[in-house]
């Protein structure tokens, strides 16, 4: 596909142009179908053009379209602010900034932080991903390609393992990790942050163990360092829950928000606990486009459809299918790079593994291939770029999510050609 103007720099997972799409199904500039298992990288937990959320950015439109909030205030930005406080599963109020994307949030909870301890220093996880912005990109945890030829990178930043089951690092391998950050490398008095995800995006679906969570926060509370939660990919809903740190038992003193936010309008956000985030002086936190009134009327939309019931039910529905059809295909023996299936809930990935004839790499790459060309669309995460991230709509009809199974076997049998 000829993509004119486009930078180089910028990778392109299909060659293909879409046009329009409807729930889970989507089309290109040629009519052909797809069934779209990358949802915008996590921004269409509830599909493509979700009918409230059109009718709601429509209305919008004819009544205000934008106003920079810290000129001239709306009520958008103040309701979802409000709405916020039920959805997110807390025990303390909320305060909020929202920002354009995931980013942005990265970069203010970094800066609030800071002003909240007068501190620098943060420690962040193996293959984590956080953003492509400056600091953000130091906190990602793994070069290629996101740290190649930048240069220095604002700091100091610490990496740990990334304790999880799915990745084979367990929890007394990662306390020993930070012990060791502590003796060796810099004292905990220094640490201003410790940014996590509850189940890594990038890092190919992993979920962090519960132990060292409830450890760390421990940590984090008798040495007075700020726990950074980022759910941009994991939160509003895509494991089945509003967000994924319930499953870890503990609470964020910072929360990043954004993708599916606001149904796929650009919006996220960090949030936290008062004392934090009222750190810096007036005027220190703030956006031209922060908290857009339209993608705000999309936000409110998005946490009225959220309900607990509803996530519920669509997440226990998405990880029975998701692995029924992995149990399968591992039993029949056909598959011989098939490896474990990662995450939890909805937010699954399934490894592919080295073979004697293929890395895990290629058999993805290959996949990536051979699914599209039977009109299935999906997207690599992990390291090496070997597992498969599956982030269909909560919302894809049951006739759609089995023909997108049934095509993603399809294109496993190709894999052992």
């Amino acid at each position: 596909m000829d993509l004119p103007y486009v930078s180089e720099s910028m990778g392109v997972v299909h060659p293909i142009c879409l046009e329009r799409g409807r729930n889970a199904e989507v089309w290109d500039e040629e009519g052909r179908r797809y069934i779209d298992f990358v949802g915008g990288i996590g921004v269409l937990n509830l599909g493509h053009c979700h009918p409230g959320i059109v009718e709601a950015a429509s209305a919008q439109l004819e009544r205000l379209t934008h106003s920079a909030f810290n000129a001239l205030p709306h009520r958008g930005y103040l309701d979802v602010l409000e709405k916020l406080q039920t959805f997110v599963p807390v025990s303390y109020p909320l305060t909020v900034m929202l920002t354009n994307s995931g980013a942005e949030a990265t970069e203010n909870a970094l800066k609030v932080a800071r002003g909240h301890t007068r501190r620098q220093a943060v420690i962040a996880f193996d293959d984590g991903f956080h953003g492509r912005t400056l600091a953000a990109l130091n906190l990602n945890g793994k070069v290629a390609p996101y740290k190649q030829q930048v240069g220095s990178l604002p700091g100091p930043v610490y990496h740990l393992p990334f304790p999880s089951r799915d990745g084979g690092v367990d929890t007394d391998e990662a306390l020993v990790a930070l012990e060791r950050l502590f003796e060796v490398e810099l004292p905990p008095d220094e640490v201003a942050a410790v940014i996590l995800e509850p189940v890594q995006g990038e890092g190919g679906f992993r979920l962090m163990n519960r132990d060292f969570a409830l450890r760390l926060r421990d940590i984090c509370n008798v040495h007075g360092i700020v726990l950074i939660i980022d759910e941009i990919q994991s939160g509003f809903g895509r494991t089945g829950r509003p967000f994924a740190f319930s499953f870890l038992g503990i609470e964020p003193d910072l929360l990043l928000m954004g993708k599916s936010m606001a149904g796929g309008l650009p919006m996220a956000a960090v949030a936290g606990r008062a004392e934090i985030m009222n750190s810096l002086p007036k005027g220190g936190l703030g956006g031209t486009y922060s908290g857009n009134a339209v993608a705000c009327a999309a936000a409110k939309v998005v946490m009225q459809e959220m309900t607990h019931e509803r996530l519920a039910a669509w997440g226990e529905r998405l990880a029975g299918r998701i692995e029924a059809a992995h149990q399968k295909w591992q039993a029949s023996g056909r598959f011989p790079m098939l490896g474990a299936l990662t995450g939890v809930g909805a937010m699954r990935g399934l490894v592919l593994e080295d073979t004697d004839y293929a890395s895990g790499g290629l058999h993805l790459a290959k996949l990536l291939r051979s699914a599209r060309e039977r009109g299935l669309l999906l997207m690599p995460s992990g390291r090496r770029k070997n597992v498969l991230r599956l982030l269909m709509p909560l919302t894809i009809e049951p006739e759609v999510l089995e023909e997108g199974l049934s095509l993603l076997e399809q294109a496993l049998e190709t894999l052992t050609a």
